[in-house]
């Protein structure tokens, strides 16, 4: 994804990590556009800042609209939508990652387009390349010349390269000399194409709609809103073709075990999505059961933090016995431009986001289960509204293992110097935090809630847990480069 340094939404989610965009494309349906539009709208939790639409219609030829900002307030308004006719289109919505070396910019906002010898082509890639350094290097080098900062521009460059007459040909090529991970929805004008990489780290799905349309999406919920059915997932390390309602599926990559991002399941994906054939609620309802035999703690109350704790916080209440209790509710309706006026009013941070039910905390020994800590500083505020709302104990049960290594698969991580469980042991945590306990699920009771009755199967993963591990499946040839050091083997 784009590297470009931009505020953060609100300071509660500077301290949450963050997926970095999704992708959804549809086939076979009259104003395609239109589809991708409110598939989007379903996936606008993996991504904020931005998105993008291209579509084709063989009168009008590709036609593409970028806009900054909610799928709402800008892919509804009908004089946009008449622009992007069609039965084929695809979409994307985005974060900018940290770190970067300036500010976003419309022309990194996907889809990318390529207009190539056997015509045009878009894509969208979730997901990042952890070669795309040495990869832009050797392009410009060659004569390329990049209209955006995206790694995934790579991909189109690479093609355009490809001594194949195909495109779904020239992907391959492209793609085989990407390293990392990608989920990638392309369109040429006649197909719709989905490729996830060998190890498959970020999700993709097939669906279909009653009139013969088909669906790629990052995750089930966006079928569900346009009445698709979910055919199945997209399979690590495949390729399907989607032409004139059939599917055709091709293997264009080396065999590879799998490696799914487990905190898809702990945070990114919504809970009503399904993963893996597991609903991602019940997976995180059974991350509090877990959480609850292995770090019992005696309370009054059980507390999310909402919304992402919530099923944890369930599942933890049903297993100790404890009541639950909304205890801190949620604004749902504070938009990026009310923190923006005053100093006084972005100091408030967190008590703009969330707000403590004091009739329900006072007086209480409460357990507050959240889905991670990464910085900390959104976690001591939230332990001082609790406690300024007269709650006699704290207790912090965290639904994930500690996070100290950064991801470089698509995910706005910080720094490892800035995460908190880099630095700091769990008592040196509790103690920063300030609170009466501090326990974090197990990476073997994490592996056991997705449905690893064995756990993490002796250092034998069948995920991506890198940002809980420092176990990369792929090594990240450009932060190497740069001076990150890997774990050393044990």
């Amino acid at each position: 994804m784009a590297h470009a340094l931009m505020p953060p939404a609100h300071p509660f989610d500077d301290d949450k990590l963050r997926e970095e965009c999704g992708v959804f494309g549809v086939v076979g349906v009259t104003d395609a556009a239109n589809f991708v539009a409110l598939g989007l709208h379903a996936l606008q939790h993996r991504g904020q800042e931005a998105g993008g639409i291209v579509s084709y219609h063989p009168d009008h030829g590709f036609n593409s609209a970028r806009r900054f900002g909610y799928v709402r307030d800008n892919f509804t308004k009908q004089s946009l939508m008449e622009t992007l006719p069609g039965a084929l289109a695809i979409g994307h919505v985005r974060y900018s990652t940290a770190g970067s070396k300036g500010p976003t910019a419309i022309r990194d906002v996907q889809p990318f387009f390529g207009e190539f010898s056997m015509g045009g082509a878009a894509i969208a890639h979730n997901g990042n390349i952890t070669n795309a350094d040495a990869l832009r290097r050797e392009l410009i080098e060659r004569g390329s010349i990049f209209q955006s900062s995206s790694d995934s521009e790579c991909i189109i460059h690479l093609m355009a390269r490809s001594l194949q007459r195909k495109v779904p040909d020239r992907m391959q090529d492209a793609l085989r000399r990407v390293e990392g991970a990608f989920s990638v929805v392309a369109m040429t004008r006649t197909k719709l194409i989905g490729v996830r990489d060998p190890l498959g780290v970020r999700p993709l799905v097939l669906g279909k709609l009653a009139d013969g349309g088909h669906v790629l999406s990052s995750e089930t919920c966006a079928l569900d809103i346009i009445g698709a059915t979910l055919v199945r997932e997209v399979e690590p390390g495949e390729m399907v073709v989607v032409e004139h309602g059939e599917v055709h599926s091709h293997r264009p990559f080396a065999p590879a075990k799998p490696r799914f991002c487990i905190f898809e399941h702990v945070y990114f994906s919504r809970p009503d999505s399904i993963l893996g054939g597991r609903s991602v609620y019940e997976t995180r309802r059974q991350i509090g059961v877990e959480l609850a035999r292995e770090a019992p703690v005696e309370g009054d109350l059980v507390c999310p933090v909402p919304d992402s704790g919530t099923p944890a916080a369930i599942g933890y209440a049903h297993e100790s016995g404890i009541p639950f209790g909304m205890g801190i509710i949620r604004n749902q309706y504070m938009g990026r431009t009310f923190i923006e006026p005053t100093e006084q009013i972005r100091n408030m941070g967190v008590r703009l986001k969330l707000n403590v039910n004091r009739a329900l905390i006072e007086g209480k020994r409460v357990i507050l289960v959240d889905d991670s800590v990464v910085r900390g500083t959104t976690s001591r505020k939230i332990k001082e509204m609790v406690l300024d709302a007269g709650a006699a104990e704290v207790h912090f049960r965290i639904a994930s293992p500690p996070t100290a290594w950064p991801c470089f698969y698509g995910v706005d991580t910080p720094q490892r110097e800035k995460l908190l469980a880099a630095t700091m042991s769990e008592d040196e945590m509790r103690e920063h935090l300030s609170v009466d306990s501090l326990k974090f699920v197990t990476l073997d009771g994490l592996y056991r809630a997705v449905g690893e009755a064995k756990g993490r199967d002796n250092g034998c993963p069948q995920y991506c847990d890198a940002c809980f591990s420092g176990e990369y499946p792929v090594i990240p040839a450009d932060m190497i480069e740069k001076g990150f050091e890997m774990k050393a083997a044990e």
